[in-house]
């Protein structure tokens, strides 16, 4: 009988809506991919909730897949990218307490103002790197704790989607450094659970998993999740990190001078550095890489703004008319750089940095009579633009270094007019990858790490990761955005828009 060598890797990338399981070779290139959806629910307005059991069988489902394609003896390994601000509590017998909370909820509002000072703001933002916001667990679980108090008491582990899938693949609670990072309750600096902050809600530090360096092998697939999902019981797990994080490995983001920037739902950029930095021009995340870390800018509203414009405005179902996408973008193209004098602030859900103001709104000025549909549909990719560079430059400023280049990544990145404008407003060349699925191979990237197919993350990223395309700012049209630049800014200091 001849053994297959082990020559490729999987990058489970397991997001909000899917699974998707992508074999990869030692270049990077893919031999094999599957996706499966993962159902999502609104119990009650800005109530969002998942079964954690459908992040396993979507997950199962898709190495399934894989593996009828690919002989299992040849995967080496496994390492996965999840969303992040998401957890399920489990009981001591390891059966859920309660539906998963993700990280779209906003039912944990409330929690931010009084957690935060019971722990001290500043306190907080030093331990985690994150100012006071929604968007991280630690909230959810300060809501769990005054709303659902039995069923805080009975919590006997704290999972976030890593944590949930190393153990369904290895019997074991464990997580990434870069997974557990986003929680919300971790000592980035230190890199172990924040004792402040577990007392402050009265848990344990036995309550959450064990934490590891991504690229670390966690442990090996077990007999019966070899049954499940096709794998072999020799395939190494790895550990990987939150799926914006594997996203800069992905997109070899590791050097100031390129940062990524994923237009998904939310548009998040990331510039890597070597030094554990805080301010609230960004929020710092653990990189995914061996060190190192993300000064994150983060904005709710990225495709999520397009979406809200076609389904609310234009009463258009995107999934019945596939087209609108096309015939925006051509009505769109037609406008020139400026959008005719409207400007948009992209804060439908609130503001991150440098801001931190969960209650603040989105604004379009300038309308006037003369605009039409593919007005603000340009706008909006304008004001998301615009907001990137007030994001950038207030990076660039605080760690006194200058990013050179964004690497486009997300279903944002399909659209040449947007990246176009982004080159054009920021003055930053755009670079397109090889492999648009960043998440998946960052993931990738850690498991050819932690088998010892590469020394490094920097030069796994080199050897596993190519430009496809660069595009170049034109002067004349920066020229333009530099003078619409300047409302921009004062925009929100002028307004303030916020609910009461």
């Amino acid at each position: 009988m001849i053994r297959e060598k082990k020559t490729l890797v999987i990058g489970l990338d397991s997001s909000t809506t899917g699974t998707k399981a992508i074999a990869f070779d030692r270049r990077g290139k893919i031999i094999a991919q599957a996706q499966e959806s993962i159902p999502l629910s609104s119990p009650r307005p800005h109530y969002y909730e998942q079964d954690p059991d459908d992040w396993w069988l979507s997950a199962q489902r898709a190495l399934r897949k894989i593996t009828e394609i690919i002989n299992p003896g040849r995967i080496s390994a496994l390492a996965i990218s999840n969303q992040r601000e998401t957890f399920v509590p489990l009981k001591k017998d390891n059966s859920s307490l309660r539906p998963a909370i993700i990280w779209l909820d906003e039912r944990c509002k409330d929690e931010v103002e009084r957690l935060s000072r019971k722990i001290g703001k500043n306190k907080i933002h030093q331990i985690t790197g994150k100012p006071p916001d929604y968007a991280p667990v630690v909230y959810r679980l300060a809501w769990m704790r005054r709303h659902e108090p039995r069923l805080f008491k009975k919590i006997g582990m704290v999972c976030d989607v890593h944590t949930f899938l190393v153990w369904k693949l290895t019997g074991a609670f464990k997580t990434s450094w870069a997974s557990a990072d986003p929680l919300g309750l971790f000592d980035l600096k230190n890199k172990k659970w924040s004792a402040a902050i577990l007392k402050a809600l009265d848990l344990k530090e036995n309550q959450f998993p064990e934490t590891y360096s991504p690229g670390t092998i966690l442990g090996k697939v077990t007999p019966e999740a070899s049954k499940l999902t096709g794998l072999s019981t020799n395939t190494l797990i790895v550990a990987g990190s939150g799926d914006g994080q594997a996203a800069g490995a992905g997109s070899n983001s590791l050097t100031y001078k390129r940062a990524y920037l994923n237009l998904g739902t939310a548009a998040v950029a990331g510039v890597y550095g070597k030094n554990y930095k805080v301010s609230k021009a960004f929020r710092t995340m653990g990189s995914c890489s061996e060190n190192g870390y993300y000064y994150e800018c983060s904005l709710r509203a990225g495709t999520f703004a397009v979406e809200w414009f076609i389904r609310n405005l234009l009463k258009i179902n995107p999934k019945q008319e596939l087209n609108i996408y096309e015939q925006l973008e051509s009505e769109a193209g037609q406008i020139p750089a400026g959008c005719d004098g409207l400007l948009h602030l992209p804060y439908l859900c609130g503001v991150m940095n440098p801001y931190w103001n969960i209650n603040a709104r989105g604004v379009f000025t300038g309308l006037s009579a003369f605009h039409n549909r593919g007005h603000i549909y340009r706008s909006i990719l304008e004001g998301i633009a615009f907001e990137q560079l007030f994001a950038i430059e207030a990076v660039e400023k605080s760690i006194g270094k200058r990013v050179k280049e964004f690497v486009v990544i997300g279903g944002g990145a399909k659209s040449g007019l947007w990246c176009r404008i982004l080159a054009d407003v920021t003055n930053k060349n755009i670079c397109i990858p090889q492999n648009t699925e960043a998440s998946s191979l960052g993931a990738a990237i850690a498991a050819a790490v932690g088998i010892g197919w590469y020394n490094s993350f920097k030069d796994a990223a080199v050897k596993m990761t190519g430009i496809k395309k660069v595009i170049k700012p034109v002067k004349k049209n920066n020229e333009i955005y530099k003078r619409f630049y300047s409302s921009y800014k004062r925009i929100y200091p002028s307004l303030n828009l916020q609910t009461r």
